[in-house]
């Protein structure tokens, strides 16, 4: 007969050799090499792009809505700059705006170095097919009251100039929440941001 603690140190084995499992099964971008229509960041991140957006929590639930502005250049190095900037609204209805600026820099491999103000350690943009992928820690909130987040990002072009974008939190390998996107490549009197009051 199994007593009881023996019985739940089974179940956490097989609990734990279950997300190991799932550890070992990820996607690779390269598995979207065949999908099209084609994503590269140089084409896709060129000019004003607008989003909208929601943030849910750990069960689901939406917690947060957001527009956003993306302003993408590129130089005569092929050096990437994506300017963004995030209108927020809260479960009070209340708002708040965050900034964020990407530096994309080509690798010798074909993919580029990604690095933000908030990033602390540069991560990898690669792409294949109509899909790109970047894995990173997140430095999340003001100066002096931060939290680190592990953001695994996701971005799929489902037709020209349309790209859906969903982002997986994670904490010490715990999911904490996800945000949902929809990017498009705008006009430049596009206002991709509504003034509220």
């Amino acid at each position: 007969m199994v007593n009881n603690h023996e019985a739940n140190m089974r179940l956490i084995f097989s609990l734990l050799f279950i997300l190991v499992l799932g550890g070992c099964s990820s996607i690779d971008v390269k598995d979207y090499a065949e999908r099209s229509p084609k994503l590269t960041p140089e084409q896709f991140f060129q000019g004003k792009i607008c989003a909208d957006g929601v943030v849910r929590d750990y069960s689901g639930k939406q917690i947060r809505s957001f527009q956003a502005r993306i302003d993408a250049s590129w130089d005569d190095q092929g050096v990437g700059t994506l300017d963004e900037v995030f209108r927020f609204q809260n479960e009070d209805g209340s708002f708040n705006n965050e900034t964020r600026i990407w530096t994309l820099k080509p690798n010798a491999d074909g993919t580029y170095q990604a690095s933000a103000n908030d990033v602390p350690v540069p991560t990898t943009m690669e792409y294949s097919g109509n899909a790109i992928h970047m894995s990173y820690d997140l430095e999340y909130g003001e100066p002096g009251d931060t939290i680190s987040l592990h953001m695994n990002d996701w971005m799929y072009q489902v037709r020209e100039g349309v790209v859906i974008n969903e982002t997986r939190m994670s904490k010490w390998g715990i999911g904490v929440g996800q945000i949902l996107l929809v990017m498009q490549q705008v006009s430049t009197d596009t206002i991709c941001i509504a003034q509220t009051e």
